[in-house]
């Protein structure tokens, strides 16, 4: 295997459509309402990438340290497990990610600061700071909180309203009540697909001391508790396009209801599943199903200004 693959498998592809899903459901939001930028729509997906990646990179090395991850672990090798990449090269490549991020966020409010009082310059200037230690401290350093079982708390506050109100209002448009029920939808997704490895990882992570929430309430509740963050999910998303047809008379928005169906499907194969390794392949549907939902939005909700 050669190196580039070994950074790409580190780099872990299949989670950056779930990463950029709120990206594309706030910017289409503003686009309905006529704030549509490109500059900044591109640089908010980059800068999400490059957090999204250098949180991937963090995890490798912090699991991998701590020794969580093992050859008991059900997933994925990851790269320090199994010495692909040297624990060196991937501080190197932790450093130089998190100087991307960065640069891509100073870009990206740079773009917006004519959307923006000094008051949100600053906040958002914070937040980017703020977004690069939760990314590293997920799993590394003593007081990691992904082993305290924070890591579904701090998903859903970044992947759902940080990352669905905060490119929102990078546009230029002040809060809005309709953007919320989407942010909530798109947060309790996002959980979904980091309960799913919990779930699936949860006797090594026992073994191991990490104290994710699976490991505190046991492998069938940590089932009934997927099902919550699904159903949430479905419901928020249903009653904001119920919403939006209504105050838009776009009632093609309904189209973007499709994806959940697929969610139920999901459940019903997480309800009958025994072997906590043969919930590996839901995560990526759970990813993709967030992110053509979003992208299904976005494009409908906007459809007049696409034809």
């Amino acid at each position: 295997m050669t190196k580039i693959k070994a950074w790409l498998d580190a780099m872990r592809l299949r989670t950056l459509p779930l990463s950029v899903s709120g990206i594309i459901v706030g910017s289409g939001i503003a686009a309905e309402l006529g704030k549509w930028n490109p500059v900044i729509f591109t640089l908010a997906i980059l800068t999400t990438i490059s957090f999204q990646v250098l949180s991937n990179l963090a995890n490798d090395l912090g699991d991998g340290v701590k020794g969580t991850d093992n050859d008991n672990r059900l997933g994925p090798k990851r790269a320090i497990q199994s010495g692909r990449i040297s624990l060196k090269e991937m501080k190197i490549g932790i450093i130089v990610c998190s100087f991307i991020s960065l640069f891509s966020a100073t870009l990206l409010i740079y773009e917006s600061a004519s959307n923006l009082n000094q008051e949100l310059l600053l906040f958002y200037s914070v937040l980017a700071v703020l977004c690069v230690i939760a990314a590293i401290t997920y799993t590394m350093g003593k007081n990691a909180y992904g082993y305290k079982g924070l890591g579904d708390l701090m998903v859903f506050i970044f992947f759902g309203l940080v990352s669905v109100l905060g490119v929102f209002s990078l546009y230029g448009i002040t809060f809005k009540w309709m953007v919320l029920l989407p942010a909530l939808s798109i947060g309790f997704w996002s959980v979904a697909v980091l309960n799913l490895n919990n779930l699936r990882d949860f006797e090594n992570d026992a073994l191991a001391g990490k104290r994710t929430i699976i490991v505190k309430i046991g492998f069938q509740n940590g089932k009934n508790y997927h099902f919550f963050l699904i159903l949430s999910g479905v419901a928020c998303w249903a009653f904001s396009l119920f919403m939006l047809a209504y105050l838009t008379t776009n009632y093609f928005l309904f189209i973007a209801l499709i994806p959940s169906i697929a969610f139920f499907i999901h459940l019903l194969r997480v309800d009958q599943t025994i072997e906590p390794k043969k919930l590996d392949p839901e995560l990526k549907k759970i990813a993709l199903l967030t992110f053509f939902s979003s992208l299904l939005f976005a494009l409908i909700l906007n459809i007049n200004r696409l034809i």
